[in-house]
């Protein structure tokens, strides 16, 4: 039996929510659009609003003010049992007496779909998430991520217009994290579903989605493409976040068209100036955007002075703190038969991508 795919929208129209009278503004006049069959992830730092967000679309939280709508319908005041979506928890939620195959169609029986018909779902489910055959044992009997790839199953067979994923790969090693969040995307894309994916982890969100909305602070610092954010960060919160960028100071010293002049530590270097007016600005330079230069090229006009800090080999490439004109700055250098040593003294330039004027956070 085939798994229907009806993937929705979601939208939120200036959504805000309170807590104890408003005391505590968890989600502050966010407004935002998901298209049928996008995965977008909800990415930020501990408290910034992306749980609430996630649990308003599932109907586990309401909205103090504004619309929720999914796939064109008003769901704003509807309880969790009204909406068409389906959550995989972070924890996973499987039932330990119950077995694979029942935890997957639990949620079909319990709504009251004929047994007959829920196990050919369920069977399906575990098909589409490589667990064939898994049907008879215990979650026990699974490893993580066996147990992970159930939850999922267990969200597809209600065929809802929208998945939602809170955390999901939270609970496994970092090698099982990157093989289950593969699968994850193929599975979406393959089925066209409409997802919601919430996360801390920066690698995880710019890995599996087709846009990410980052949050901070209860509202919307920026949404945009994985590329987009990377390269474009519009603020020195995201550059950080997104990316481990260094956060130095320049100053536009020339504007001609789109791009500026921009004096960083003695050096010109020419960017998208972005709206800054010539004066101050900061400049987002990622880590491998920072290049050690040796030899003819490393002048006192086409380079910066600095010295190792600390230096560690990660296989293959080099991290680096080094103490600059700038500040101290992360660099990551792909030369690792000849590793600097901490106290060596460097010379640095910047390489041709990889930085970004970003607005100043106030």
């Amino acid at each position: 039996m085939k798994l229907k795919t009806r993937a929705g929208s979601v939208v939120f129209d200036n959504v805000t929510k309170t807590y104890g009278k408003g005391a505590v503004t968890a989600i502050d006049n966010v407004s935002f659009t998901i298209q049928p069959g996008e995965l977008v992830t909800l990415l930020g730092p501990s408290g910034c609003g992306k749980t609430t967000t996630l649990r308003m679309i599932a109907g586990l939280e309401h909205a103090t003010r504004g619309k929720i709508l999914i796939g064109g319908k008003d769901v704003t005041q509807l309880p969790a049992t009204d909406r068409d979506v389906s959550m995989v928890f972070q924890s996973y939620a499987l039932f330990p007496h119950m077995t694979v195959l029942e935890n997957v169609a639990y949620g079909l029986t319990v709504t009251g779909v004929a047994k007959h018909e829920a196990r050919e779902k369920a069977e399906e489910g575990l098909r589409l998430v490589g667990l064939e055959g898994y049907g008879p044992r215990l979650p026990s009997e699974l490893s993580g991520g066996q147990q992970q790839r159930v939850a999922v199953a267990r969200a597809l067979v209600l065929e809802p217009e929208v998945l939602l994923l809170d955390e999901p790969l939270s609970n496994l090693d970092a090698k099982l994290r990157r093989q289950v969040r593969t699968e994850i995307r193929e599975l979406q894309q393959k089925l066209g579903l409409t997802a919601v994916y919430v996360t801390h982890d920066q690698e995880e969100a710019l890995a599996v989605s087709d846009r990410i909305i980052v949050m901070n602070r209860a509202v919307i610092a920026q949404q945009g493409t994985p590329r987009e954010l990377y390269e474009k960060p519009a603020s020195a919160f995201i550059a950080d976040f997104i990316g481990d960028a260094n956060l130095v100071d320049g100053t536009v010293i020339g504007i001609d068209g789109d791009m500026a002049r921009i004096d960083i530590g003695g050096l010109n270097v020419n960017l998208q100036h972005r709206g800054q007016s010539p004066g101050p600005v900061q400049v987002a330079v990622r880590p491998d955007a920072i290049r050690l230069v040796q030899g003819e090229t490393a002048s006192d006009q086409s380079s910066l002075k600095g010295h190792i800090l600390h230096a560690a080999y990660l296989g293959n490439h080099m991290q680096y703190s080094i103490a600059s004109e700038l500040g101290e700055l992360f660099v990551i250098d792909g030369h690792i038969d000849a590793p600097r040593a901490i106290g060596d003294e460097v010379r640095l330039g910047f390489a041709d991508r990889g930085l970004a004027v970003v607005a100043i956070d106030q």
